[in-house]
């Protein structure tokens, strides 16, 4: 079985590419991983995980999820092999997602500040509520 489950926090923005031919998106990223215990001089470590993404969960990642937000990944460690440009041989492990989710949102967004979606109490700023979405009294709740 080769299961993983991760919870870490991007290093940096996801790079999102196409394979040329078919022009499938995939994603790469590095999430850093917080060590249970800390270190014997009391400093915590983390690990820092290659994660790949295939698809709509790569276009997704890459549009949506940025430096520092907190994400979940599952999926299977596989190793693979390949020459450098300078001719040795190098070795890479890393995580294949198979899904990913967003824990912290807060996409790339244009000029302006990201906002953080994962937040209930940041997702609809004071008196901006949309047509459906009556707001509620909290006096007038019987319980």
């Amino acid at each position: 079985m080769n299961k993983v489950v991760l919870i870490g926090r991007l290093t940096k923005d996801p790079e999102l590419r196409f394979t040329p031919g078919t022009g499938t998106a995939v994603a790469t990223f590095t999430l850093a991983i917080d060590r249970r215990f800390a270190s014997k001089d009391g400093n915590k470590e983390a690990d820092f995980i290659p994660v790949v993404v295939w698809g709509k969960q790569a276009e997704s990642t890459a549009n949506y999820m940025s430096k520092g937000k907190l994400m979940g990944v599952s999926g299977r460690i596989q190793t693979r092999t390949y020459e450098a440009k300078d001719g040795t041989r190098r070795y890479v492990t890393e995580v294949v997602a198979d899904e990913v989710q967003f824990l912290e949102w807060g996409g790339k967004q244009s000029g302006g500040s990201q906002g953080n979606y994962g937040d209930p109490m940041n997702s609809f700023p004071e008196n901006s509520y949309g047509e459906d979405i009556t707001p509620i009294d909290d006096g007038e709740i019987p319980f």
